[in-house]
């Protein structure tokens, strides 16, 4: 990453900003089994309809997620679903810190 010019670092911040929202990613979970219209994606994530409906504007606008027309309803979808193996990678990694800071409270407590 030292290789990249600062603008481009601003767009990968800007994404990583997108990403940093709890409820942006439920919306993501959400649409990972598949294209889903506003209503499914309330049902599925208990948020209100202004919440889900802000999240997918800027989930589209981040070109994260896309967005088809279909009759009187919008589909959404990921755009890109390699964003699941970043959250992955994220997730293990977590995993594993939570794991080594148990075993450091165990010995503490020897």
């Amino acid at each position: 990453m030292s290789e990249i010019y600062p603008g481009a670092l601003s767009l990968v911040a800007d994404y990583f900003k997108v990403l940093s929202e709890l409820s942006r990613l439920q919306v993501l979970c959400c649409l990972k089994t598949g294209a889903k219209n506003v209503t499914q994606i309330i049902a599925e994530t208990g948020l209100g309809q202004a919440n889900v409906s802000k999240h997918l504007k800027i989930l589209t606008q981040a070109g994260i997620v896309k967005r088809t027309p279909e009759g009187v309803s919008v589909i959404y979808e990921i755009a890109d679903p390699i964003l699941f193996q970043l959250c992955d990678l994220v997730c293990d990694r977590l995993s594993v810190r939570l794991e080594e800071q148990t075993k450091q409270l165990e010995q503490f407590k020897l």
